[in-house]
């Protein structure tokens, strides 16, 4: 089992999300999808993220834009490297996902699509409302789903759960429960990791 704690509002992460399906249909292995929310993070554990985008170096900033890039064109994919919203509140998205049950995955690629790929503010109602019709997803359905209790508990406890298994952003992906990854750039890693798993089973 793979498990993939994510946020929308990550471009690492919408690299991760696209690179790791199809390696998880080679090895034949399950992805359980486990939305949060990454702000959470950040304000509990990882504080230095927001300094670092108060008083970034501007040569490595400039660096992480060519890389992010590269990453993207590796993967096939169109990216924004910096939407006209960001930060952006990712909340209602990501409870969307949570809501999305069954959907997830078409639901989450066309949040991502929209932010990273079309620039489009996902906080907004009404640019979820437009998601929801591409995925075909009732709007007023969604949107009364995402303000219920259960959702928003849920969505806590995926972040509060991360963070006590060690994570510290987005992605953060776990192999066979206790194998913890971070970042698009761990993929190498993760396949080495279901191949020896492979082996060890076969």
């Amino acid at each position: 089992m793979i498990e993939f704690f994510f946020d929308c509002s990550s471009p690492w992460t919408y690299l991760a999300f696209h690179n790791i399906q199809p390696l998880a249909k080679e090895f034949g292995e399950e992805v359980s999808w486990r939305p949060i929310l990454v702000g959470g993070i950040f304000n509990t554990v990882n504080p230095s993220v927001y300094a670092s985008r108060e008083t970034p170096v501007p040569l490595k900033a400039r660096y992480e834009f060519k890389d992010l890039n590269d990453w993207a064109r590796s993967a096939g994919l169109a990216i924004k490297t910096m939407p006209t919203v960001f930060p952006v509140n990712s909340v209602k998205a990501m409870r969307g996902c949570i809501f999305a049950g069954k959907d997830i995955v078409p639901f989450a690629r066309a949040v991502f699509e929209a932010y990273w790929g079309e620039d489009k503010d996902i906080s907004k109602d009404d640019v979820l409302a437009e998601i929801c019709k591409r995925v075909g997803i009732d709007p007023q359905k969604f949107l009364a789903g995402i303000a219920a209790q259960a959702i928003k508990d849920q969505l806590k406890a995926n972040t509060d759960e991360v963070i006590a298994r060690g994570g510290f952003g987005s992605p953060t992906i776990f192999v066979a429960k206790t194998d913890m990854y971070f970042g698009n750039d761990r993929l190498p890693l993760i396949r080495e990791a279901l191949a020896r798993g492979k082996a060890s089973a076969a």
